[in-house]
């Protein structure tokens, strides 16, 4: 009997079962790298629905993107998906790392316009043999045969433009062009996730859109993660975090509380899954999703 090949991601989200899958970072030394499997050998046992592995806007952080992607796929059972970008990058250097990532047995690709090294609110620059935009990326990854392909959605606009009505009509190209998954960009209030679900349906689009939680652990994100995103923190956020700032087990707390209400509120919203932004660190997680899983069994 011909073995059924492993459902893929979107299989899985077809399926109506809730998801949970985790993304980390590439560590920069050796020390990060140790922290960065011991972390995995915490949270393998939560059994994730997948893993990946972020992929920066340079050369360095793109070759340890991949180094650790694919030890990933060869040393654990974890079903890996590939981080894949077009900022600063020549079309035969993605064709390159889409054949790195099907030589070491990944068959899912996240593919993401990315940000210039700036952040994401320097102006994007495509590169002089590159491609324009991540719709441009789905087709060329689906071109190649990858067997899965997923892509960013934004539940606050995207800080380059601020138009949610764009960021929407943006996704669902995406989705004509071959992506059966999205999965956002961070967020803090579930209004955002769940207007963001309500426009791209308006469209007539049904892709499935899984929800990006990422933990407040520590008080010096609350003005980062502003940076990072191009958006204010919700003001109650803002409010309970700075309480407790004087006491960083309080801070985790409390972000963990966040983190864990906004997960609840979005699953009972209708998101098929919960993408785990873990920071290379086990704890906030695992608490997160034992606690998600516990109320919702």
């Amino acid at each position: 009997m011909t073995p059924q090949p492993e459902p893929t991601v979107a299989d899985l989200l077809r399926s109506g079962r809730t998801t949970y899958s985790f993304e980390f970072f590439p560590p920069k030394t050796a020390e990060d790298s140790e922290k960065l499997w011991q972390t995995l050998d915490h949270l393998q046992p939560l059994a994730p629905d997948f893993v990946s592995v972020t992929y920066g806007a340079n050369g360095s952080t793109r070759d340890r993107t991949l180094t650790i992607t694919e030890r990933l796929a060869s040393e654990s059972s974890l079903r890996t998906v590939g981080h894949l970008t077009c900022a600063s990058q020549s079309r035969s250097e993605i064709v390159a790392a889409i054949e790195a990532y099907r030589d070491a047995g990944v068959h899912h690709v996240l593919a993401i316009r990315g940000d210039m090294p700036g952040g994401p609110t320097e102006p994007w620059v495509r590169h002089p043999d590159g491609l324009a935009n991540a719709t441009e990326l789905v087709r060329l990854v689906r071109e190649t045969g990858v067997a899965c392909i997923g892509v960013a959605a934004f539940p606050d606009p995207h800080p380059q433009v601020g138009d949610p009505a764009l960021d929407a009509r943006l996704l669902v190209e995406k989705a004509e062009a071959g992506a059966e998954f999205a999965i956002t960009q961070l967020f803090f209030r579930p209004e955002s996730y769940l207007a963001l679900v309500e426009r791209v349906r308006a469209l007539g689009c049904d892709i499935p859109i899984v929800a990006g939680i990422m933990p407040i652990t520590q008080i010096g994100q609350v003005k980062r993660f502003a940076e990072f995103s191009g958006a204010e923190l919700p003001a109650d956020v803002v409010a309970r975090l700075t309480a407790v700032a004087d006491d960083p087990r309080a801070v985790r707390d409390v972000g963990i509380d966040i983190a864990t209400e906004l997960s609840l509120t979005v699953l009972d919203g209708g998101a098929p899954g919960l993408h785990f932004f873990t920071q290379n660190r086990s704890l906030a997680t695992r608490l997160i999703l034992q606690r998600v899983r516990s109320a919702r069994s």
